[in-house]
Formats: C-alpha cells, sequence, structure tokens
C-alpha cells in the first residue's frame, strides 16, 4: 500500500472505526496526531505510537493545538448517524459542517493537504446506477445535505485559496471495530443478532442493494489520496458491486453456519432502494483497486 512518509499528521475522529485504522496505518513512518472525544472511538483501538488529545472537533482550542504545524490532515469525525441528523439538524450541523469549516481554515493556514471523508448520502435516491461522481446531489437527510456542504467547501477552498483537497465519498464501510447498536452498519447489525442467535430482521422487501466496501480499501483510498489525485476533486470510494440486503442476509446464516432466520419487518422512511459506485475516477486518478471481496471481508469479522 502506498502511504505517506515523514509527515506530520492529523487525523479527527482517530479513535473511531474508520479514523483508528487510518492512524494505525500511518503511525509507523510518520508524526501522529489523533484527535477524538471517544464517544464512539475507544482509547484502545489509538496506537501507543499516536498522541491523542480526546477533546470535541468543536473544541477550537483543542483543534488549533492538534492542527499546529500538520503536513497533511485526514477529516474523519462526524456525526454519522441519519437519524440523529434528523432529530437534531443544528447540532448535526456544527459538527459536520462548521467543525470542518473551521479545519479547512487551519489546512490554509498550515499550508496543509486536507482529505475529507464524505458520503455516498449526498447523491440521495440516485436516477441510475452505478452513480458516478458528477451524477445530481439530492440529499434526502440533514446528514447528506452537511456532507455535501463540507464536500462543496473542500472544493471551494482549493479554488478561492489552493488549499489541497480530495474528498473521499464512502459508500457502505464495514470491517473490524464498527460498533454496534442504533447507528451501526447493516453488516454489523446482521452479524450481532446472527451471533446472539436472534432472527436477522431485514427492513422492507430486503430487494434494496448495497455496494459495501471493506475499511482497508478505505484506509488505503485514504492514503493514495495523501499523494494522488487532483486536488479540489472528490472521488467514490466503493467496490462498484452491489448486493441487496436481503442476499447478504443469506450470506451472513450461509457463511457462519448460524441459527438465526431471517424476518422481514417495516421499511424504513426515506430508505433508498439501489445503491452502487461507479470507481473508474479514483481508478484512473488516484490508483485505486479495492482488495477485498465481501466474502473474505465478512470473515474478518465474526
Amino acid at each position: 500500500m502506498h502511504t505517506p512518509t515523514d509527515q506530520s499528521i492529523l487525523v479527527t475522529g482517530g479513535a473511531g472505526f474508520i479514523g483508528s485504522h487510518l492512524a494505525e496505518k500511518l503511525v509507523a513512518d510518520n508524526d501522529v496526531v489523533v484527535l477524538d472525544n471517544l464517544s464512539s472511538g475507544r482509547r484502545e483501538w489509538v496506537d501507543n505510537r499516536a498522541t491523542l488529545i480526546e477533546a470535541n472537533i468543536q473544541d477550537t482550542q483543542a483543534v488549533a493545538r492538534a492542527a499546529d504545524g500538520v503536513d497533511l490532515i485526514f477529516h474523519q469525525a462526524a456525526n454519522v448517524s441519519v437519524e440523529r441528523s434528523v432529530d437534531a439538524p443544528i447540532e448535526s450541523h456544527e459538527t459536520n459542517v462548521d467543525a470542518t469549516l473551521r479545519l479547512l481554515e487551519h489546512a490554509r493556514k498550515e499550508d496543509a493537504r486536507f482529505i475529507y471523508a464524505s458520503s455516498a448520502a449526498i447523491y440521495g435516491t440516485p436516477e441510475s446506477v452505478p452513480i458516478d461522481e458528477s451524477d445530481p446531489k439530492e440529499p434526502t437527510s440533514p446528514y447528506g445535505l452537511e456532507k455535501y456542504t463540507a464536500d462543496e467547501y473542500c472544493r471551494l477552498y482549493h479554488e478561492l485559496y489552493g488549499v489541497e483537497t480530495v474528498t473521499l465519498r464512502y459508500f457502505n464501510v464495514y470491517g473490524p471495530r464498527q460498533r454496534g447498536g442504533q447507528y451501526s452498519g447493516v453488516i454489523d447489525i446482521f452479524l450481532d443478532q446472527a451471533r446472539r442467535g436472534e432472527e436477522i430482521t431485514v427492513h422492507g422487501d430486503g430487494e434494496q442493494t448495497r455496494d459495501f466496501v471493506h475499511v482497508e480499501d478505505v484506509v488505503a483510498a485514504n492514503c493514495l489520496a495523501a499523494t494522488h489525485g487532483t486536488s479540489g476533486e472528490a472521488y467514490n470510494i466503493g467496490t462498484s458491486n452491489s448486493i441487496s440486503v436481503d442476499n447478504l442476509a443469506q450470506l451472513i446464516v450461509d457463511t457462519f453456519k448460524t441459527s438465526s432466520s431471517i424476518t422481514y419487518i417495516d421499511p424504513r422512511e426515506g430508505d433508498i432502494q439501489q445503491s452502487c459506485s461507479s470507481i473508474k475516477k479514483a481508478h484512473q486518478d488516484l490508483g485505486f483497486n479495492p482488495n477485498w471481496s465481501l466474502d473474505d471481508g465478512l470473515k474478518t469479522l465474526w
């Protein structure tokens, strides 16, 4: 994997699911600072060689301390819950937009390259799949709109101020350290139910499709974005393969020989039916090639 070396790096959300894997990959050859309030991350996921600043992304003094003298900023910290953004849109906006804007100002001041974790949620309900980066952006939640706003700020900061920004639009990321519970990914929820021998609950008819990308492939994309890619541009990070939620549930039952049965419950409001990424642009500009099949990736989780 191509990773930056001899850099001073800030990873926001670096104790969380994706951020901790990224910081772990970077810390061998770089000076890494992790900023995390540990609301969903864990202290034990932070490599001992990294410096942990335990603070909220909205703590301006802590952020200034963490960003001082950095060459690279990987901005992973966010409110990632669509439901929470619907329930508390102002609070979610402060975390996902205001904090990103302040970090971009630090990147401008430090002349640092800024890699932003955006989301496929910016596209809303796609007109067709696979989804291309130029496709319409019609988010269906405050979360999606917040991610799109910050995504656009990254483009604007490059055009206005010359800040080196690369935006990565994650599709459905899964892997070790994804936390269970209400806001977790569907793979993690299904696995948790299967481990307990409970019914695996599929919302709606299960025909909705998702593009699941392993966290190690997402880490690889971030490392590539540190030195590759056109500044000011955004890239889809997925696999260009999709699976129905129904087939995913069956795959988990078959792979892990669980006694769980699959049951169908009410569809979730606002759930999109089809999702699949086009990663041609990321392949051409970043050299991004996902290595993990869903079958292999699931086996890392049991």
